[in-house]
């Protein structure tokens, strides 16, 4: 009897937990709707200073702005004036440049100070910190130095490295032939501490058993980053390719400081076209065109790193 009624007590025990575990309606609502009201003054500040200017740029391209006199529908105008430009093609072939030679940069680079650094040691924390310091410092700051560094007389910092090397003084900035380099230069000079600290991330999730195991089998130290650090990083690259081809795609500060699209034309990229079209040749509509452009090219690159990266896992 005792036991009878002991089992009928568990049953009810489990009919009542569902009822007990079942929340509210307002209280579901309450519980879902509690993060976005954590990220509301975050989504209207995006909203009034990035989507709206957005959406506004796109409809400018479609248009002739004229201030303070209304503006006129042209239609594709904008685009096909921009588009049929030389101005335009040189700065699409400038900016593919750069953004090829700093990705590639960079990652080599980063990926050589990541192998370097790893480790546990404390005293790594002090180089890593210090290396990682162009990416924090100001654009502005980095430009002024570089400038300095790139005096073109004899006795300007890196020509008296060149001249004891034995090779001849470089105009740098000042000539065409190697501006476009010199800002490449500056790049992967400050998008290699970014990407190595990706790399260290990557390398912390590289399995260590397949060292050892490589190690006792009698290969190298290059045949084990070759067959074991390299294809484990992979996901790495496919992450550090995206972000640092965007980087280089959306290059402006860098050439606006230095040369400002100089010398004779040598180093005017796609940002600092429209820049000067927009704001001192006071073509906003073709401007805004460029903009556009420039967008749905980043967004396919983006859109299609996104669908490799899945068809790999």
């Amino acid at each position: 009897m005792a036991v009878t009624e002991a089992r009928a007590a568990a049953g009810k025990t489990q009919a009542r937990r569902p009822a007990r575990t079942a929340r509210p309606l307002r209280s579901r609502l309450r519980r879902s709707a509690t993060p976005w009201l954590f990220l509301a003054p975050a989504l209207l500040l995006f909203l009034y200073f990035k989507f709206i200017p957005m959406a506004q740029a796109v409809r400018m391209s479609f248009q002739e702005v004229r201030p303070f006199l209304g503006n006129t529908y042209v239609g594709g105008e904008n685009y096909a004036e921009i588009a049929g430009s030389s101005d335009f093609g040189a700065a699409v072939w400038h900016t593919v440049v750069l953004a090829v030679a700093t990705t590639a940069g960079s990652i080599l680079l980063g990926l050589a100070l990541a192998l370097l650094l790893e480790g546990q040691t404390r005293s790594l924390w002090f180089i890593r910190s210090a290396i990682f310091l162009p990416v924090v410092t100001a654009m502005a700051v980095v430009a002024e130095v570089w400038r300095v560094m790139y005096y073109p007389a004899e006795g300007g910092a890196l020509n008296s490295v060149l001249g004891v090397l034995g090779l001849g003084p470089s105009e740098f900035l000042n000539s065409p032939d190697s501006s476009l380099a010199s800002i490449a230069f500056v790049g992967i000079w400050r998008g290699a501490p970014y990407d190595m600290m990706i790399f260290l991330a990557g390398l912390a999730g590289v399995d260590r058993m397949l060292y050892e195991a490589s190690a006792v089998d009698g290969a190298s130290r290059w045949r084990r980053i070759w067959h074991v650090t390299l294809p484990g990083l992979r996901p790495v690259f496919a992450i550090l390719l995206t972000l640092a081809a965007i980087r280089g795609l959306r290059i402006f500060t860098e050439v606006f400081l230095l040369t400002n699209g100089g010398p004779d034309g040598s180093t005017e990229v796609l940002l600092t076209l429209t820049y000067k079209l927009g704001l001192e040749r006071n073509e906003l509509g073709v401007a805004a065109a460029g903009t556009v452009l420039l967008f749905l090219v980043l967004l396919v690159l983006t859109v299609a790193s996104r669908l490799r990266r899945r068809e790999v896992r």
